[in-house]
């Protein structure tokens, strides 16, 4: 049994890498996602909730900023220019993952002013709780399919000649 490369990187450098690249992202992304649901409740956004959710969203899109960042010249540029992916299974995973930059990044533009001006507070809301869902999506797909053995959708050939499908 292999893993793709999504689970390579959690288990490799215990705990740091787990810490990193999955324990920070989702607490910001929960928190952001938990209270969301208190503001859609009540719409309210000047009180506790507010200022957590405010503060989660700027911080969680500018620190996936620079995962992205990382991972796009530390490993998908490389895995690409070697022919190194284990398949499907983790392109998915890996670019799932990486796709979770595009609405955690909106939500800390949303939250900074810099995108959506002259919209209600209303429309604003509903476009910050789009990105939430978002997010939440991409995030399980990567999740799932960086869990499965890659050989499940594509067996490895040898080696030296790349993978080929069942």
């Amino acid at each position: 049994m292999s893993m793709t490369h999504y689970m390579e990187l959690l288990a490799t450098n215990q705990p740091w890498n787990l810490l990193m690249f999955m324990a920070v992202p989702v607490v910001l992304a929960e928190t952001v996602a938990i209270t969301e649901l208190y503001i859609l409740f009540t719409r309210q956004r000047g009180n506790f909730a507010g200022v957590l959710n405010r503060g989660a969203s700027i911080v969680g899109g500018f620190y996936f900023a620079v995962v992205f960042a990382y991972l796009l010249v530390a490993a998908v540029l490389p895995l690409t220019a070697g022919g190194s992916w284990r398949g499907p299974a983790d392109v998915i995973a890996v670019s799932f993952y990486l796709l979770g930059v595009v609405p955690l990044v909106g939500l800390a533009l949303i939250d900074l002013g810099m995108i959506r001006r002259g919209q209600s507070d209303e429309q604003k809301l509903k476009l910050h709780a789009a990105l939430v869902a978002v997010f939440l999506v991409v995030a399980h797909v990567a999740m799932i399919f960086g869990m499965l053995d890659p050989s499940v959708l594509w067996k490895a050939a040898d080696p030296a000649h790349g993978l080929m499908p069942h």
